[in-house]
């Protein structure tokens, strides 16, 4: 088990004004070490999703590693070139690309546009034919595979606006050989997130060989593999289940993807490399204690964390102020003494909407007004979704380093 906070850490935030997000970066260096280890085993490359986390820091630190950059807007293409990617290991995914951030693209020369419709291939090529460049193209498919998570983050049905359906596949073709200024590079796959059921991928991988079957009977060759990415974490158990298991997950790709020697095969990850290594940091503004429920009113909102009130997702909370909520021994607590009574609160932010919740009935000990708490499992999809709704003050930062 790895504790991401001790006495002296939580002591260190009371000087600290909140909300903010705290950042595990030794925790981060430690699963991208263990991504990279479990990738270069089968030579698969991977790609960091900039939509789940731009901060600064963080990308430094993945960018110094070796990952690529995944990016889904013409601003996530000028941050990963501001921090310092490699353009040519820069792709370019979105099922809504405006001409502007394709020019911009373009003009990077980079990696790959990963293409959903034949409309986009058309656009792309023109565009590209104005500057009398090539631009390499991925063909994102729909494969109609399942992915058993929320409604809103499954990307791979029929019924999800994302990708290329298969029965347009022909129409593809002859788009692909029409256009003289785009250069086929393979195709890609993203069947959605949070995704925990290893045999998921499995069945990605099934579609994946028919798929660049259908294009090498073609005279198609697929150079590269895109699988996307979607692997999850466990939100309820951090700190035992801090680094998830890449070696599994990139094993079930070696084993049942067929990969021939001239191909590479592309990951997209996003949520399995940042999400554990931070937390959203919060103090108690009030207690409101009724007949049917005891309330714990939080400085952060759903403008800090907006995951609760989208996607009705958990997040493990816990009162720092406590020994219980740092697992600690009396002595190691803070000198605070131990406490026996839990009480269950249903713990809300300042915003002025009723979906402003960050947990119904949640157990923690008797909570007091300052009392400090953590919303753990925030650094994905975290602060990339703040806003400003209440005319809320920007996000802070707090790094275990620096």
């Amino acid at each position: 088990m790895r504790k991401m906070f001790n006495s002296a850490i939580v002591e260190s935030f009371k000087a600290k004004e909140t909300p903010f997000y705290y950042y595990d970066l030794s925790l981060l260096k430690e699963t991208l070490n263990e991504c990279k280890t479990a990738a270069d085993q089968y030579h698969f490359h991977v790609h960091f999703a900039l939509k789940s986390n731009f901060n600064d820091k963080v990308l430094n630190i993945i960018k110094s590693k070796g990952y690529g950059a995944d990016c889904v807007s013409g601003g996530e293409i000028n941050k990963a070139i501001e921090i310092g990617f490699k353009k040519e290991q820069i792709v370019f995914a979105g099922v809504g690309k405006s001409d502007a951030e394709i020019n911009f693209a373009l003009d990077q020369d980079i990696f790959s546009f990963n293409v959903e419709s034949i409309q986009e291939l058309e656009v792309i090529n023109e565009l590209a034919a104005a500057k009398g460049k090539i631009a390499s193209v991925a063909i994102r498919i729909n494969p109609n595979v399942d992915a058993h998570t929320h409604h809103y983050i499954t990307t791979g049905l029929d019924e999800n606006k994302f990708g290329i359906n298969t029965w347009d596949l022909p129409a593809v073709s002859e788009t692909l050989k029409a256009c003289k200024n785009l250069s086929f590079l393979g195709i890609h796959f993203h069947v959605g997130s949070q995704i925990t059921d290893m045999n998921v991928f499995k069945s990605l991988c099934i579609k994946v060989n028919e798929m660049q079957l259908w294009f090498e009977e073609r005279g198609m060759p697929v150079k590269v593999l895109n699988v996307g990415g979607g692997l999850g974490v466990d939100y309820y158990h951090p700190d035992e289940n801090s680094i998830p298991d890449f070696d599994s997950y990139f094993k079930i790709f070696n084993d049942f993807l067929e990969v021939k020697p001239h191909q590479e095969v592309h990951f997209e990850l996003g949520r399995a490399l940042v999400a554990q290594c931070s937390s959203l940091i919060s103090k108690v503004l009030y207690i409101k204690n009724g007949i049917k429920k005891n309330f714990a009113i939080i400085d952060a909102g759903m403008t800090e964390l907006m995951r609760p009130a989208l996607y009705q997702a958990y997040h493990k909370i816990e009162n720092l102020s406590k020994a219980e909520g740092l697992g600690l021994t009396v002595e190691g607590s803070l000198n605070h003494t131990p406490h026996t009574s839990n009480l269950f609160y249903d713990v809300v932010g300042p915003i002025c909407e009723s979906s402003d919740c960050f947990g119904k009935e949640v157990n923690l000990p008797e909570t007091k007004r300052g009392d400090l708490i953590a919303l753990r499992t925030a650094g994905a999809y975290g602060e990339v979704m703040a806003s400003a709704y209440n005319l809320r003050s920007a996000i802070r930062h707090v790094y275990s380093e620096g």
